[in-house]
Parts: C-alpha cells; sequence; structure tokens
C-alpha cells in the first residue's frame, strides 16, 4: 500500500484504534505521519496481518515515519464517557503528542470528534485503504497486544496472552470463575443475565 496522493497540501495524519470491543484493558489509538515515498507491500488493517509480520512492520513504521504517536484511555474512564467518546479521546492524546501538528486528519470509520478545528475525513475501512490509517492500525494494535501479554502474567485465568482481553468463550469463563480485574470495562456486558449492575 502506497501513500495516496491528496487533494489537501500539508502533513496528513492518519488516526485509527485498538481494542474497542474488548472486555478488558485500555482503547488505544495512534496517529501517524508518513513521507510521500512510503511503501511496505504488507501494509494493511492490522486485522488482515499475521502477527509476525505485524511486529516487524510496527519497526519499519516507526523507523519511516515523519511522525507517530499512540495513546490510551484506562477502563475507569471507559466506564464513565463510554467506549466511542473514548475511541475519539485516544486518538485526540496521540496527536497531541505527536512532535508535529497535521494539517489533515484523516480517521478509521464513520465518526470522529474535531480536534484543534483541524479538517479531517472519517473513511469507513480506512486501514485497508490509506497507508497513513493502516500503519496508525498497526502501531495501535501492537501496543495493546503487547500491554495486555503484560496483564496475563498477572492475572494468568484469563487467557489474555491470546484473547487480548476480547469476549471469547474462555474469557466470559474465567470472568464467572474467578470474578473481574481491576482492568475490566464494568459497563461492558461481562456477566451473563444483565448481571452488571452488581459491578458498580
Amino acid at each position: 500500500m502506497r501513500v495516496e496522493h491528496y487533494a489537501y497540501e500539508g502533513l496528513v495524519a492518519g488516526c485509527d484504534e485498538a481494542g474497542r470491543g474488548c472486555l478488558a484493558g485500555p482503547v488505544f489509538a495512534a496517529c501517524v505521519i508518513l513521507p510521500k515515498d512510503f511503501y511496505h507491500k504488507d501494509l494493511t488493517d492490522s486485522k488482515l496481518v499475521p502477527p509476525k509480520k505485524r511486529g516487524a512492520l510496527k519497526k519499519y513504521v516507526e523507523a519511516h515515519a515523519l511522525y507517530y504517536a499512540v495513546a490510551k484511555v484506562n477502563p475507569g474512564e471507559i466506564d464513565q464517557i463510554n467506549i466511542l467518546n473514548a475511541s475519539f479521546k485516544a486518538m485526540h492524546k496521540a496527536l497531541t503528542k505527536m512532535k508535529a501538528t497535521p494539517d489533515y486528519i484523516l480517521v478509521d470509520g464513520n465518526r470522529f470528534h474535531p480536534y484543534r478545528k483541524i479538517p479531517h475525513t472519517c473513511v469507513v475501512k480506512g486501514d485497508s485503504k490509506y497507508a497513513s490509517i493502516a500503519a496508525a492500525s498497526i502501531l495501535a494494535k501492537e501496543s495493546r497486544d503487547r500491554y495486555m501479554k503484560n496483564q496475563a502474567k498477572k492475572h494468568p485465568f484469563y487467557a489474555w496472552e491470546s484473547n487480548k482481553g476480547y469476549p471469547t468463550a474462555q474469557h466470559r469463563e474465567a470472568i464467572i470463575a474467578h470474578g473481574i480485574t481491576a482492568i475490566h470495562r464494568k459497563s461492558f456486558q461481562l456477566y451473563p443475565n444483565n448481571a452488571q449492575k452488581s459491578l458498580f
């Protein structure tokens, strides 16, 4: 996937998040500004890239991007502001962390809260269409996966080293057997039969 030619001149940042559908852990977001000559044959939506290649792509993007940043919003705040707003906030935090302010923002998905009056475009399935969004997808996914693997060492019952906090049968069975941890999202449907009410 090559860097696309934009109608808008200047620095264009691609933004994407990882972990919206998880039962546990933060939501991560990344923003990436790529040079015009950037190219990598394996770059696409992180969900379509095998884990070993994702790690190599992360290193490649970090070595060749003009600017990039990764940020997260923790489960407690997700519960307070909801996962959609938390995803937008994580993207805003990543944009703020970058050492350059973009002139234009490309966002994966169909909604976004404007950032500092910078013009933006939302692109459905943008991580399979735009190199900068795909690069952000890789960084967000790899950063979150690493976080959840580290958390799996502290909380071994939930198989986060493999499911990364997503609602697999094994994860749900572990919640029933062992309860929830400090990084579970209490506003999500963790237990059957709407037992959520007892979590707050």
